[in-house]
């Protein structure tokens, strides 16, 4: 079994060291992420200037570009055959609810799906970051149970796992996304040359967080797994935009 891994906290980041080192027993690894933090990135690609490729002293290969562009080369040019399965991670902090549409954890795997490679995004929820080993363990149990049991179709996972001890966990639940507060008002400030400048908000609160959603799941202590899909068409909609459009503009 051959998986391509990469995040959006950048080569050097630990999650990622830990995540490979655990995967390393089951499976080849192959690294190609960034080569500096791009955490927000969402799903963008870099069309403006070439990309290129170096090779860090650790074998993990980085690229001047976002996760999305370090799994799209990857699978359709760098590597000689395709991998088995991609996975992003681990991430420092949750991406759950909201957090996955700016995610640039969850859109490396994202682009892996596309692509049609089965792909986990995973995060450890917790801004302390300290037990990366309990979600790197919670990865290899996925994969190891993908291995004996193949999906048959491409899947997207978003893995979300409480930062507490393996032993602490209190299991894995089949989640679907909660939603946040809206985020909080930009921040003004003054740069040295006397400008305006602004930094994003932080992130609302969680609002919808009842038992089903990731934010609950990860609350009591548990591994959210929650499978992602990429159609934005609110099929509901439909018909009333069709009905909506038939009426003159002006009357």
């Amino acid at each position: 079994m051959r998986i391509l891994l990469s995040n959006d906290d950048g080569y050097f980041a630990p999650g990622l060291a830990a995540l490979a080192e655990a995967l390393s027993k089951l499976a080849e690894i192959v690294v190609v992420a960034p080569e500096r933090d791009r955490s927000g990135a969402s799903n963008s690609l870099t069309l403006d200037r070439p990309l290129q490729v170096r090779r860090s002293h650790n074998g993990f290969h980085y690229v001047n570009g976002t996760p999305t562009d370090c799994v799209h080369l990857a699978v359709t040019g760098m590597l000689d055959r395709l991998p088995d399965m991609v996975i992003s991670g681990i991430n420092h902090g949750a991406n759950m609810g909201d957090d996955t549409i700016y995610s640039g954890t969850v859109a490396a795997a994202t682009e892996g799906f596309l692509l049609g490679i089965p792909s986990i995004a995973v995060s450890l929820a917790s801004k302390a970051a300290g037990n990366y080993p309990t979600a790197a363990q919670a990865v290899c149990d996925v994969v190891e149970r993908f291995r004996r049991r193949p999906i048959a179709y491409p899947v997207l996972l978003n893995v979300n796992v409480p930062d507490v001890p393996a032993d602490q966990l209190a299991g894995t639940a089949v989640t679907r996304l909660g939603r946040r507060h809206k985020s909080e008002p930009v921040l003004r400030s003054t740069n040295p040359r006397g400008e305006m400048v602004y930094w994003i908000g932080a992130a609302g609160d969680a609002e919808d967080a009842g038992e089903g959603t990731d934010f609950h799941a990860v609350a009591n202590r548990m591994v959210s797994v929650t499978p992602l899909q990429i159609d934005l068409t609110q099929y509901a909609r439909l018909e009333s935009v069709r009905d909506w459009l038939k009426e003159p503009a002006l009357t």
